[in-house]
């Protein structure tokens, strides 16, 4: 593995209890959390920090996320928690935060949605939602 680690939304929860500096990333694009929601950290006194790892419309690699994570307050030093649609952006964000110096970089297991149900249709199966953790519609 070339980051901390894989966290289910549980732990990614207790971790954000536990360690108050541990900071939640979003990398999914404004689009996203737009029309599906995002994670509401409002019961622990903070907020998600929004960093697209691409770019929309166009799906470009953002090339400034480092430089936007650092922008954020996220040091090196911060346990910092990437998450994203399904666990798959959150995964190279983690990677590439940690070839970066921060030594604390995980990824949500399942993402926001999770993965595809026998229906095809995401939000029932696994990730952050389908786990009960707290979220919002914008």
């Amino acid at each position: 593995m070339t980051y901390a680690g894989d966290l289910t939304p549980g732990q990614t929860w207790y971790l954000l209890q536990d360690e108050p500096k541990t900071v939640l990333v979003d990398v999914r694009t404004a689009a996203e959390l737009q029309y599906v929601g995002e994670p509401d950290l409002s019961a622990l006194g903070r907020d998600t920090v929004r960093i697209e790892w691409l770019r929309y419309p166009g799906g470009a690699l953002n090339d400034r996320f480092l430089d936007e994570l650092a922008a954020a307050g996220v040091t090196p030093e911060t346990p910092v928690v990437f998450l994203c649609k399904t666990g798959v952006r959150s995964v190279a964000a983690a990677e590439a935060a940690t070839a970066a110096g921060y030594a604390r970089a995980y990824n949500v297991l399942g993402g926001f949605e999770g993965p595809l149900d026998g229906s095809g249709h995401r939000g029932g199966v696994d990730g952050w939602k389908a786990g009960g953790m707290p979220w919002r519609q914008p």
